[in-house]
């Protein structure tokens, strides 16, 4: 969509709802459940191409730190936010979410956490407890997976984890929840399911993918790459509705 969010909408009109505004409205609801004031600040840890960082400070004129580790979304993000006249309330920066330091009132982490690896998900979690002040909190969506199967995820090798997504896992809720226990003094307030509302972003991506195939050539990728990029949406979109 316009705002190039590549996470979860939230369709909460029905099926027949733009993508846009369910975009927004996963963007308005991360701005509610966090509170957020022109007196907020606030770290977004995965930056993506910088849309929710414009949302939120828009609408709430809080103050943005946004980091991420790849210097093309870091530009964009950048020339987004100077076209939006935003300069003044949101940082992007380039640094590793392990290498932070400094606190903020509130964390935000839309779908960074699977890229992680699971042999650093206690290192996640600790250091975004350790970046938020005492009365901090913290908004994390995460694609995760069954508890009983998390174990088969660690050390599998699937389509999307060799092709898509090399090196990246699944958390589990149990999973997440012992990180949780272990290394932070976080405890879990508030959460919602978006199964149905990713199996429907997923299938709004694949027709809007579909659409475009004609432009595909011309910026370099071949037969190969859609087959396999039309697949990726379809499985998963599949594992979403089939839970």
């Amino acid at each position: 969509d316009s705002s190039m969010n590549y996470s979860a909408a939230l369709y909460r009109e029905g099926p027949e709802q733009s993508l846009e505004s369910a975009q927004t409205a996963k963007m308005d609801q991360i701005a509610d459940r966090l509170d957020l004031s022109p007196e907020t600040r606030l770290l977004e840890i995965g930056t993506g191409w910088g849309g929710l960082a414009v949302h939120l400070a828009r609408r709430s004129g809080c103050h943005i730190t946004t980091t991420t580790i790849s210097r093309e979304q870091a530009d964009l993000a950048r020339r987004r936010v100077k076209a939006a006249g935003l300069e003044d309330r949101i940082e992007v920066i380039e640094t590793d979410y392990r290498d932070l330091t400094g606190t903020w009132d509130r964390l935000v982490s839309i779908e960074m956490i699977e890229a992680v690896g699971w042999r650093d998900f206690p290192t996640y979690f600790g250091q975004c407890s350790s970046l938020l002040k005492p009365d901090g909190s913290m908004l994390l969506q995460a694609i995760t997976i069954d508890d009983d199967a998390y174990e088969v995820e660690k050390a599998s090798r699937s389509f999307i984890s060799r092709y898509i997504f090399p090196g990246g896992c699944l958390p589990s809720m149990a999973e997440i929840s012992r990180c949780l226990a272990r290394v932070t003094d976080l405890t879990i307030t508030w959460k919602d399911e978006l199964r149905l509302d990713y199996a429907h972003t997923l299938a709004e991506w694949r027709n809007r993918f579909n659409a475009a195939t004609s432009q595909l050539q011309q910026l370099g990728y071949d037969e190969r790459f859609r087959r396999m990029w039309v697949m990726y949406l379809s499985l998963a979109e599949a594992g979403f509705r089939s839970g």
